[in-house]
């Protein structure tokens, strides 16, 4: 088993997402003592994409500038760890009612037209299959499934474009009115987990 892990709280030891994705990770390689693990932090910063990213990465160039390079080197590293992983554990924080700028940034760089999905006469076409995802989503009062909730769907969905269809939630959520209540819903959760 290859895992990726992936925290994204600006939070640091104080995070609920990094001790879920923590516990999420210890239960698959209890399971799988052989597994390998890619970790990377991604509130540590992921290079926003612009117009320059555009040119160097989507449209491409048979002479790139060292810059135009390092934005390709960048992105490819990005995506290989996923294409690399048969599991992915992503923390998910809920931040203003959405996903943290440095995840939405990060599905930015691996979606990526011919690499990771593809259009096709029947509409788009994941190329990251064969996959499973754990999200930790961890919220302060944004109920997940809620009407304010619009960072689970959102990565649901895009991880789903990408091929990735193979999603579980592991929910903390409400933990500004009752901690206590909101951890024990995550644990239930927890326990379901087929490593």
């Amino acid at each position: 088993m290859n895992i990726l892990h992936l925290d994204s709280a600006i939070t640091a030891d104080a995070s609920v997402s990094r001790q879920l994705t923590a516990d999420i990770l210890a239960r698959l390689t209890a399971a799988n003592p052989d597994a390998t693990v890619t970790y990377r932090d991604l509130s540590t910063g992921v290079p926003a994409i612009d117009t320059a990213w555009f040119k160097a990465v989507r449209v491409g160039t048979d002479d790139p500038t060292p810059q135009q390079q390092a934005q390709i080197d960048t992105s490819n590293a990005l995506l290989a760890e996923v294409q690399a992983a048969d599991t992915l554990v992503i923390g998910l924080p809920v931040y203003n009612f959405f996903l943290p700028s440095q995840l939405k940034t990060w599905l930015d760089q691996i979606a990526r037209a011919g690499v990771s999905f593809r259009y096709t006469a029947e509409g788009p076409e994941g190329l990251l299959t064969g996959k499973r995802a754990f999200v930790a989503y961890t919220a302060a009062g944004t109920p997940m499934g809620s009407d304010l909730d619009h960072a689970s769907g959102y990565l649901r969905h895009m991880l789903g474009f990408l091929g990735i269809t193979d999603v579980t939630f592991v929910a903390a959520d409400g933990l500004a009115m009752d901690r206590e209540a909101g951890m024990a819903r995550a644990q239930q959760a927890l326990e379901q987990i087929a490593a």
